[in-house]
């Protein structure tokens, strides 16, 4: 873990001033583990001076973590919250209590259902406050914090307009707690939530900007890459109101926790050399270089000492001794990752042709949306190629296209006049379900079921697309994920003894598993877990050790070009079948029930950042391909495999 506050001068240049300070943690759990902590020690110091401590607290996949820690340290450490009062930041609007995506229900589910917070000491907006009488209740939730004697600690997220609570861009630090209209961008991301942009309520109650820098102390917590660049913009941005989270910076106790990806947009991160003195291994000069290469336009191989020396690489050429030396080592790196056989060619001293290749994926269409052209070229190439999907993806299936489905079955049974009483039973029962739905509400199992068959089909159309024998391909349907709702339930032995029997059955000598983790309803996080979890157990199987674990992106995010240590160059014949292959997934067609940041459809975001990855090469002075799609080996297990 490292920490970080304002910034002194680097050489010749001057970096933005830090006015926030942060600490940067190995993995998002980890930095909920020192949240939690934070509290904890807050909590006791309070109830050993006989005073009650008054948390600020955020709902959100965000702070789940923390409030695990938090349950776990009262249920094994007894924690005691006997002294503790809670304030929640906020709540949609309209909301009633026991809505799935009520903030009251958040809270309780994950928190004070499990603590002895005094039931009477719980202070959450009433989302179901009726116009008129708004105003009067802000006032009175203000006076209750008041007469509290003020906020102790105050936990954050921040989202990607810049708010914190729900204070949308516009908001000034004289605003307290009020009914807001929220921002388009909010409600896109919140829609997976609520299975659908339409559903999400378009105003809610949130303290304001004043109230939350009154708290006498401030943890923001942000992880992973989507948070990238708004935690840049807060920490070292000029503060506006444009930017709600900016004026974090006037607080005189405020600390962002950051997993790596948060951080990644951050002048410590993204040019350490312009900050302080580097060790420069080989990763960090990769970086270097293509970063200069990049910012001034110029191949690598053409880069020469006085570029170097104009933008603050003096150190790196000072060790390395000249551009030239420096240059052709990244470049021939770079030519290196470049491969038509990512499985490897046959007759190959000391490797293994066909090669078994399993690749999971963490919904029907995250394999040929973010590979499609790699596994195509392998299943082409001769290899025994698998899929394996994780989840069923039925949250993702439209009401209307189940409807529609459902209906198709019975029209075709009567056709042919071949309808059974009990499919008569059944697909009445869904169809009822799917047309008297309340928006938000969760599907009942035979629906989803059905919404899961056809996320099945499409998987197995667009498998056949790239070439993959059906017998090939392996339906999960890991139970962490088959809740109904959009919050998933944390995964567990049965989970992972799914994946280690699969691994187990099928001896690969290379898997492919989803690296990104910008997924907005976190199911490629877990699901890449599962996958380690079970690689563990497998690690001391003889067929394991000469096994090599890719980790590719696409759906959301891409390796960014120091990073790839695979990419597989793709042909125009290879990127339109490869949109052949993601358009079979017909529910996804279109418009996706869960978009997440980026509105584009799926093949134009995976032709788009294929297309960049190739070009970057390109600049770089590499060979001109039509799209490239990249790849990150784990070296999290020590194999001996080759690639």
């Amino acid at each position: 873990m490292k920490t970080f506050s304002k910034r002194k001068h680097a050489g010749n240049f001057v970096t933005p001033p830090t006015s926030i300070p942060y600490r940067v943690f190995p993995e998002a759990r980890d930095a909920s583990e020192a949240a939690a902590l934070e509290i904890a020690t807050l909590v006791r110091s309070r109830a050993a001076e006989g005073r009650t401590c008054v948390l600020g607290l955020a709902t959100g996949s965000t702070v789940v973590n923390v409030y695990s820690a938090l349950v776990r340290m009262h249920q094994e450490q007894g924690l005691s919250f006997a002294n503790v009062a809670v304030c929640v930041l906020d709540e949609f609007l309209p909301m009633s209590a026991e809505s799935l995506q009520s903030h009251v229900r958040f809270i309780n589910e994950h928190l004070l259902d499990h603590v002895d917070v005094p039931k009477d000491r719980t202070f959450i907006p009433d989302g179901t406050t009726e116009q008129e009488q708004l105003a009067e209740y802000c006032v009175r939730f203000e006076k209750r914090i008041e007469k509290l004697g003020g906020i102790d600690m105050l936990l954050l997220g921040i989202g990607r307009t810049g708010h914190i609570g729900f204070n949308e861009p516009g908001s000034g630090t004289d605003s307290r707690t009020r009914p807001i209209t929220l921002d388009a961008i909010t409600r896109i991301d919140a829609a997976s939530n609520f299975f659908g942009v339409e559903n999400v309520p378009r105003r809610a109650i949130t303290m304001g900007v004043g109230t939350i820098l009154d708290a006498r102390r401030i943890i923001l917590l942000a992880f992973g890459e989507g948070k990238a660049s708004i935690v840049a913009r807060a920490v070292e941005g000029e503060v506006a109101a444009r930017v709600p989270a900016t004026f974090l910076q006037q607080h005189d106790d405020v600390e962002f926790f950051l997993d790596s990806a948060a951080a990644a947009n951050l002048e410590q991160f993204r040019a350490p050399w312009l900050v302080d003195e580097v060790h420069w291994d080989d990763k960090l000069v990769r970086r270097a270089v293509i970063a200069l290469s990049q910012s001034i336009e110029k191949p690598v191989l053409m880069l020469t000492d006085t570029d170097y020396n104009n933008n603050g690489l003096q150190s790196l050429l000072a060790e390395y001794g000249s551009a030239y030396e420096i240059n052709l080592s990244v470049f021939r790196y770079l030519q290196n990752t470049i491969t038509g056989w990512p499985a490897g060619k046959p007759n190959q001293p000391n490797t293994v042709f066909p090669k078994r290749v399993i690749l999971f994926s963490p919904h029907p269409d995250d394999d040929v949306i973010s590979m499609g052209g790699t596994l195509t070229r392998m299943a082409d190439q001769g290899h025994e190629v698998h899929v394996a999907y994780q989840t069923s993806g039925n949250l993702a299936v439209f009401d209307g296209d189940a409807l529609r489905f459902a209906e198709f079955v019975v029209d075709f049974c009567e056709q042919y006049d071949i309808l059974t009483e009990p499919c008569r039973q059944l697909t009445s029962k869904m169809i009822d379900a799917l047309q008297n739905k309340q928006s938000g509400s969760i599907d009942i199992s035979e629906v989803q079921q059905l919404k899961g068959l056809i996320r099945r089909g499409e998987a197995a159309a667009g498998a056949r697309v790239c070439g993959v024998r059906d017998e090939r391909l392996h339906y999960l349907n890991l139970p962490f994920y088959e809740t109904g709702k959009v919050r998933k339930n944390p995964f567990g032995r049965e989970d992972i003894q799914i994946t280690v029997d699969l691994l187990r059955s099928i001896k690969p000598h290379q898997i492919y598993a989803a690296g990104d983790l910008s997924d907005p309803h976190g199911t490629h996080r877990v699901c890449i877990d599962i996958i380690f979890a079970a690689c563990e157990v497998c690690r001391h199987d003889d067929w394991f050790q000469s096994t090599v674990i890719w980790l590719y992106r696409g759906a959301w995010q891409e390796w960014a070009p120091h990073e790839i240590e695979m990419a597989v160059p793709l042909s125009p014949q290879e990127v339109d079948r490869k949109r052949d292959a993601i358009f079979k997934h017909e529910s996804q067609k279109d418009r996706a029930l869960f978009p997440g940041s980026d509105a584009r459809e799926f093949w134009q975001r995976a032709e788009a950042r294929n297309a960049l990855t190739a070009n970057i090469y390109d600049r770089l002075g590499l060979a001109q391909y039509q799209a490239i799609e990249g790849f990150v080996r784990w070296k999290g297990f020590q194999q001996d495999g080759d690639s």
